[in-house]
């Protein structure tokens, strides 16, 4: 499209609703705009859809637009021009399949603030505009969406959508088309498997949790750990280690540690003292930071750690999971900031020296977590490579990734990976932080996406029961949790189980869920799924046109 991702925050607002817009039907008899009113206060200048054609053909902006236009440099001239003539190719069927989702409204209904109608009706308006205006050959466009508005003038609050643009999370307003183009085709096809067995139901084993405390002597530190077991398990299985997210705590993810249990895999969820919950609520309190730079390298070590006192437990004699423990045969779980660490004990090498000169600059433009990985520049050295041999394959939820593994630190990941991503994420957005790194990742490896989750959509819901009455902002908020994002976790169940048992003699028999047609087999209404091992060359050119601005 040309667009100069640079000045992308002040186009977001109108890209983020073309991606996030649900389709409906509409009514195309209803008069369309034929004049636009820009409100300043008490100033109000109109301006006919014929006049702003005329501006895209001459390259000049009527007179009446001079009060708006005259202080502006030719360069800010040219590029506003420049926006009223961008086209984005949309696909009606792609649109109406894909981006029916939970958080559609709530967008809308943001962008809808920056109109001035006295029946309220903005939501529905945008839409029909959106839709309509996406029918046009050569894609959507300002002009031909204003042209679709039903009404007869289309009124914006200039304050209003100054006010949405300079709000805007541009990393997460970028995710949204980079999400519409994987694997779009799969919108016009049926999938083509046949399904042996729902690998998102509980296996038959009872499980039963070994709460424990261990002490590293060395670091002086003290590692809780819950150990997720059944009387299925067997060292033919691999240990899952789990690593959470930072503020929070070990069973965030309990309901997928009960899943595996219960088909057979030891599951040991630990709590990392530097970055847990009982951390951030003292950070609150001012008795500490929220972040130590050096956290980031201790995360690892802790897994090690764990790994270390697993051993000895499947040595003890008369322990029950004596024998039972394949230690040396181990994948990593991990969500959010734990993703990343998940990534970097899997291989992927720390490289800060671009993070400390890009984290120099303006940090308010910034995602919170590209924010939190800023803290890694008072580490003192510019790379580190952190990988344990034990991790056999590596499962990044929702993962950190965009400044602390450099451009290539990815590319040292060392076994099967996969990486979750979601596109309704303002904590972690999907292109910066798990988009552009799955890339880089060499060794075989699965993208999932989710079209409409959010950050928080994969927890526990017993560890979300906060988010409810929290404003929506364009930074946090927002967040599907609950039962709200039931089918997500029952996705998370399946593929994870079906990735755990890629270490097995049964690997064969689970792949078929780690395929796209299992993807779009069980994709909802609310919640479109994406699977594929390899980026689209389309898509992947557009990233590097992201990556080079």
């Amino acid at each position: 499209m040309g667009i100069n991702w640079k000045s992308f925050k002040i186009v977001a607002s109108f890209l983020s609703a073309i991606a996030l817009t649900q389709f409906c039907g509409s009514n195309t008899s209803v008069r369309a705009a034929e004049t636009v009113v820009l409100r300043f206060g008490l100033f109000a200048e109109t301006i006919s859809v014929s006049e702003l054609q005329k501006a895209v053909d001459t390259g000049k902006f009527p007179r009446g637009l001079e009060v708006y236009t005259g202080g502006i440099s030719e360069e800010q001239r040219n590029f506003l021009l420049g926006l009223l003539r961008v086209r984005v190719p949309v696909d009606i069927v792609t649109l109406s399949r894909l981006l029916n989702t939970q958080i559609g409204t709530t967008i809308l209904s943001n962008l809808s603030e920056a109109l001035v109608r006295k029946d309220q009706a903005g939501v529905q308006a945008l839409r029909a505009a959106f839709v309509l205006g996406a029918t046009e050959p050569q894609g959507l466009s300002i002009l031909n969406f204003i042209a679709a508005y039903p009404s007869q003038r289309l009124e914006i609050n200039l304050l209003k959508a100054f006010q949405v643009a300079a709000s805007l999370n541009t990393s997460f307003w970028r995710t949204q088309e980079f999400m519409l183009s994987i694997a779009p085709e799969l919108d016009s096809r049926t999938p083509q498997i046949s399904i042996p067995f729902d690998p998102s139901q509980a296996g038959t084993s009872q499980v039963q949790v070994l709460n424990l405390n261990w002490n590293d002597q060395k670091r002086g530190r003290d590692i809780p750990v819950d150990i997720y077991s059944s009387n299925a398990t067997t060292a033919e299985k691999p240990v899952i280690i789990f690593t959470h997210g930072l503020g929070s705590v070990r069973h965030e993810l309990r309901y997928l540690a009960n899943h595996l249990a219960s088909h057979g895999y030891v599951v040991a969820a630990l709590e990392h003292p530097g970055s847990n919950e009982t951390n951030t609520n003292l950070a609150a309190q001012g008795k500490t930071r929220l972040l130590e730079p050096q956290e980031f390298l201790e995360r690892p070590r802790d897994i090690s750690f764990v790994l270390d006192e697993l051993e000895k437990l499947n040595e003890t004699a008369n322990h029950p999971l004596q024998g039972k423990l394949a230690t040396n045969n181990a994948m990593v779980l991990g969500y959010s900031f734990g993703g990343s660490t998940a990534l970097a004990i899997a291989g992927g090498e720390l490289q800060l020296e671009r993070l400390k000169q890009r984290c120099q600059g303006n940090l308010a433009i910034l995602s919170f977590g590209e924010t939190i990985q800023c803290i890694a520049q008072e580490l003192p050295e510019n790379s580190y490579q952190l990988r344990d041999d034990r991790i056999k394959q590596a499962i990044a939820l929702n993962p950190t990734t965009s400044l602390m593994f450099g451009e290539t630190g990815l590319t040292k990941v060392q076994v099967p990976t996969l990486v979750f991503a979601s596109s309704a994420d303002k904590t972690t957005p999907a292109l910066t932080e798990q988009i552009v790194g799955f890339n880089q990742i060499s060794v075989p490896k699965w993208l999932v996406g989710v079209i409409g989750g959010t950050h928080l959509s994969v927890k526990d819901p017993s560890t979300t029961l906060d988010q409810v009455g929290k404003p929506d902002t364009a930074f946090a908020g927002g967040e599907v949790v609950g039962e709200q994002a039931a089918d997500i976790r029952q996705l998370l169940k399946s593929i994870t189980l079906a990735m755990a048992a890629q270490l097995t003699p049964e690997a064969d028999q689970y792949a078929v869920f780690l395929t796209s047609d299992y993807a779009q087999l069980v994709s909802t209404s609310n919640f479109p799924f994406r699977l594929v091992t390899e980026i689209p060359p389309s898509v992947i050119s557009r990233i590097k046109e992201f990556e080079s601005n």
